[in-house]
């Protein structure tokens, strides 16, 4: 039997912390430009809960059965949790695990399309091949970075907005553009560690397709847009001035785009890694809280 603390770990329950701060900005952008409800907002985050699990438990067992977990060096931000390899569980029991919250993430898919209407399908369709599509199919073609900042992301921030009133501002819109980009990041620099084991399993991502310094280098594109698209959706609009807020984490993108300008062929700093973590989660919060607290004082 596999027990709640091994299935825990392939579900990699330290990083489910994300779609947390998803529904707060794509909740924050709803009550800016409307009203944001406590019941839509709760299923949305079970359910990108869920479909998070789902990716993971899902990369999880087709990483394993491909060998590229067998090959990785982990640290604590990538190269998958190790259960499978150390034997602590069965192979199935991962793919177990990411059916099941792939059916939950489904379901209540379902409910906000009965809700919502035709405006939500996007999002349903999108987020199904995502999730059953990121790993054996998007990762091996070159898009896996894309599919992840769309996912659990943009449209995850947007799709948050549109479950209250079924309506997408342009608020929601332009708060999905740093979710899309941090998302993207946050895989790709967890991509270099990996980058062997990946090329050795078939994969096809930005690392092996640009090389390490090209890689490097869209890396520290998208991540210097992100405080440059806040900072303009705020003088140009649509964002108000708290949004501001989200623009404050981004100077812990001293570390990875130190690494990223200097020697990109070098492992990347355990703590490069894991300020591009936190930049990520507390950027998507304080642009959240930023909107909430506009809409307060509004």
């Amino acid at each position: 039997m596999t027990d709640l603390k091994t299935y825990a770990a392939l579900a990699r329950a330290p990083f489910l912390l994300l779609p947390v701060t998803l529904v707060v900005c794509g909740a924050g952008a709803a009550a800016f430009e409307g009203d944001a409800y406590l019941g839509p907002t709760l299923f949305a985050l079970v359910g990108l809960v869920a479909v998070h699990i789902a990716v993971n438990a899902l990369n999880e067992w087709s990483d394993m059965r491909r060998g590229i977990d067998l090959n990785t060096v982990r640290t604590p931000f990538s190269g998958g949790s190790g259960t499978l390899p150390a034997g602590k569980a069965p192979v199935e029991a991962a793919l177990r695990l990411g059916l099941f919250f792939a059916a939950v993430g489904l379901i209540i898919g379902i409910w906000f399309l009965s809700r919502i209407g035709p405006a939500f399908l996007p999002f349903l369709l999108f987020g199904a091949v995502f999730v059953l599509g990121y790993t054996d199919a998007l990762a091996r073609v070159g898009v896996g970075e894309v599919a992840a900042g769309l996912g659990l992301g943009g449209m995850a921030v947007s799709g948050v907005a549109i479950v209250q009133e079924g309506i997408l501002g342009n608020v929601a819109i332009a708060a999905s553009v740093p979710a899309f980009l941090m998302t993207f990041n946050l895989l790709l620099l967890n991509e270099f560690p990996d980058e062997e084991a990946d090329r050795k399993g078939g994969r096809k991502n930005l690392v092996l397709l640009l090389g390490r310094k090209g890689a490097a280098m869209v890396y520290v594109i998208a991540g210097l847009l992100v405080p440059i698209w806040i900072v303009a959706s705020v003088l140009v609009g649509p964002f108000p001035v708290w949004a501001l807020l989200g623009a404050l984490p981004s100077v812990l993108l001293a570390k990875p785009l130190s690494w990223a300008f200097g020697d990109a062929s070098a492992d990347v700093p355990i703590p490069a890694l894991g300020a591009n973590v936190v930049w990520n989660l507390a950027t998507n919060t304080l642009l959240g809280v930023g909107l909430l607290v506009a809409a307060v004082l509004a």
